[in-house]
């Protein structure tokens, strides 16, 4: 091959390190964004909590109070702060996952934070600032400490141990109690036999070792059975269920509890499907009798260990709040979109540090302005986050605003093109927006995301939101007759009555998203 020169033109993306971590940022949720802020403040000395006394100036659009006027009602949002550079800005941060397999990092020399080019430090660092208050670490005196409610909890073992605390047994029965109580799960049940438990003790196989534990192990279990919660101790849910209905025998002696015993002691597929006529034939009993035995059985536990299991407290911070304003003189419904200050990080350049690379001079303190320059930049990328978060919400309360005065049958289609366009993003960039962010309204508290959905054709040419047609469905289930509850084909039936053009499969799709349960089982005996 014989060598040679060319030229050649391409185009190519390049996401600097400021872009790179604004599109990263805009992706986090709050608690994410905390856990980052926190680093962020480790590393970069340049970087401060900003202390409450002093004045800040107006942050992003919480500044402005313009109301839009859109069909009826009004929507409060206001164009963002930084009107130089947001369009650009918000351009910049229009870039998807693959996007970044053209981006040329540089992975051989550190970012550079120094943005134009200049290090020259602004007079007022302070002018970074937000006017949001410092992110609470719960250890105030007067708070709510869900630590401390998670340590009084008590668990099934411990309820447990402390009734067996009661019991006059021997060294080899309270080991073997304790031991049982030990090997249960969260549901109270006991997964494993008792010979295997014993043998899972044993290092060498031994009969007469095994026999001895299999009786001590006997008698805990027995013991561990009439222990409260009842049921607790069973292999299986038949097991469970008629220690719950022995109990219930040794108080009252009726015809029902008995024919229940009787059905527990037939396969469990018969009993979830209800079938009570073939119940009837297994156990020679009537129908009618069947049926109070089945309800009474739907009545007791099937996890004792339930009420003992520690839930986890998922506490959700909203992003956006959402307040519904009427006026003195106007029947109409203005509504409000503004940040929460509680999830704004209230940041700022230490002043200290910023004067005295002001006042230095030479290459010694090119270092220091780089991580001064880099603590600018996150400042003005979490504005800049919180900027774009606001103006998202706003368009989208402005397109669901019937949703919030009609509820969820009010809701329209919408698709993250619609609010990509209106605002002038890519769509990549409003999904980074809607994942993780909450919003609070007066119905309750929504992530983003909720507020999309695809539609469905109606008669009149026009698109119904999927989330109306859900809840649509569940307000045809919830007036249903519960002796003759309705199926998927009369549900998609009652919804062509309506004008929505939707399938059965498509309708028990729906079904089993909102959790109803099947016709069989819904229907009452």
């Amino acid at each position: 091959m014989k060598p040679g020169l060319s030229l050649r033109v391409s185009q190519h993306l390049a996401l600097t390190p400021q872009l790179q971590q604004s599109i990263r940022l805009l992706q986090l949720s709050t608690l994410e964004l905390a856990q980052e802020v926190e680093q962020m403040l480790d590393e970069n000395p340049f970087l401060e909590v900003e202390p409450d006394n002093l004045p800040q100036e107006d942050f992003g659009l919480a500044q402005a109070d313009t109301p839009v006027q859109a069909d009826g009602a009004e929507i409060d949002f206001a164009p963002s702060s930084i009107a130089t550079s947001d369009h650009q800005i918000s351009r910049e941060g229009d870039f998807d996952a693959s996007d970044s397999a053209s981006v040329s990092s540089g992975s051989d020399e550190s970012p550079n934070w120094e943005g134009d080019g200049t290090v020259e430090v602004k007079p007022d660092d302070a002018e970074w600032g937000s006017d949001a208050p410092a992110r609470k670490t719960g250890d105030d005196d007067g708070e709510f400490d869900s630590m401390t409610l998670a340590r009084v909890h008590e668990s099934l073992t411990e309820h447990l141990h402390r009734q067996a605390l009661c019991l006059r047994l021997g060294d080899e029965d309270k080991a073997a109690l304790h031991f049982l109580i030990e090997s249960l799960n969260d549901d109270g049940y006991l997964e494993d036999s008792l010979e295997s438990l014993a043998r899972g003790l044993m290092k060498f196989d031994d009969m007469e070792m095994l026999e001895a534990l299999l009786h001590h192990f006997t008698v805990a279990l027995r013991l561990l059975q009439s222990l409260e919660p009842t049921g607790v101790g069973a292999h299986d849910l038949s097991e469970c269920l008629r220690l719950q209905l022995r109990e219930r025998l040794a108080d009252e002696n009726s015809d029902t509890v008995q024919i229940a015993m009787a059905v527990c002691n037939q396969p469990l597929d018969l009993l979830a499907r209800r079938d009570v006529r073939r119940l009837a034939q297994q156990c020679g009993a009537s129908e009618a009798h069947i049926k109070a035995a089945l309800a009474l059985i739907a009545r007791l536990e099937p996890r004792p260990g339930r009420r003992f299991v520690e839930v986890e407290r998922n506490f959700i911070q909203p992003d956006v709040i959402v307040s519904a304003l009427r006026t003195a003189n106007s029947a109409q419904v203005r509504f409000q979109v503004r940040l929460n200050p509680d999830v704004m990080p209230k940041l700022r350049v230490h002043d200290i540090y910023s004067n005295a690379i002001k006042q230095g001079r030479g290459s010694e303190h090119q270092g220091l302005s780089q991580r001064l320059q880099e603590a600018r930049w996150f400042i003005k990328n979490i504005q800049q986050r919180f900027d774009t978060i606001l103006r998202v919400s706003s368009a989208i309360v402005e397109r669901q605003k019937n949703f919030f005065i009609h509820v969820e049958l009010a809701m329209r289609p919408l698709v993250l093109r619609e609010i990509a366009d209106e605002l002038g993003l890519h769509e990549s960039t409003i999904s980074r927006v809607t994942t993780a962010k909450y919003m609070a309204t007066p119905l309750g508290t929504f992530e983003l995301k909720y507020f999309f959905g695809s539609g469905l054709g109606t008669e009149t040419g026009g698109n119904a939101s999927s989330t109306a047609v859900r809840a649509l469905i569940k307000q045809f289930v919830s007036a249903e007759s519960p002796k003759k509850p309705l199926s998927d084909s009369q549900i998609s039936d009652m919804l062509k009555e309506q004008g929505i053009e939707c399938a059965r499969r498509t309708v028990a799709k729906y079904r089993e998203a909102l959790k109803i349960a099947p016709t069989n089982l819904r229907k009452a005996l």
